[in-house]
């Protein structure tokens, strides 16, 4: 699949990319995607939630009432989860909610999300470009110019690159990541991904493995 190369502005270069049917042109796997951004979802958990249960609460340990005879339940602990102050009854304790993956299903999974952005055309390839020095303002030209400013954006760079990067951060919509970075939440959650064009290559050796 061959896409034209923009610049910064959104006008054409003369060239062309060639994006890998391999990495762009497969047909999408809904269930690896779905397992992806669960895996993605769930690391995002702290899982320190904790609630007291009934050993751990401070009070007396004294029986509070006799065991027959009161025409009400037998109750032995003021402790207990039924009583105003008690313990929480099976409360949740801190837990991991991570699962594992395997790679080769990971890369399926950004694959198909790839080819879906390529097919429905959100995928734009921009030449390389930096900044002098940080600038928000900058930053939005350059989505203007890519008919990004009013959409989410993912920009995927090759390599890290700080000014781009720190011209980003006080965008809602838009964020700058690389290649190392790249998940399919993350290109799931935009509606246009700008790829560089040394990102290219790095995207398509990584998933192509």
């Amino acid at each position: 699949m061959k896409v034209a190369v923009v610049d910064i502005k959104g006008k054409e270069t003369g060239r062309e990319a060639n994006l890998s049917d391999a990495v762009f042109g497969i047909e999408p796997n809904d269930h690896a995607v779905y397992l992806d951004v669960k895996q993605y979802l769930a690391n995002q958990r702290q899982g320190t939630h904790k609630a007291k249960e009934r050993a751990e609460i401070t009070g007396s340990t004294r029986k509070i009432k006799k065991q027959k005879g009161t025409g009400t339940a037998r109750a032995g602990s003021i402790k207990s989860g039924i009583f105003k102050g008690g313990g929480r009854m099976f409360g949740p304790r801190p837990r991991n909610y991570g699962f594992k993956l395997n790679k080769n299903l990971k890369r399926l999974a950004r694959k198909s999300v790839l080819s879906q952005k390529a097919k429905n055309n959100e995928i734009v390839v921009v030449e390389d470009f930096n900044f002098d020095a940080p600038k928000t303002k900058n930053l939005i030209e350059v989505l203007k110019g890519l008919g990004a400013d009013n959409k989410k954006s993912l920009i995927v760079l090759g390599d890290s690159n700080k000014n781009v990067y720190l011209s980003s951060r006080n965008l809602k919509t838009s964020e700058v990541i690389t290649i190392s970075e790249l998940s399919t939440y993350k290109i799931l959650n935009a509606k246009k991904v700008v790829l560089l064009e040394g990102a290219l290559e790095g995207i398509e050796t990584n998933l192509s493995k």
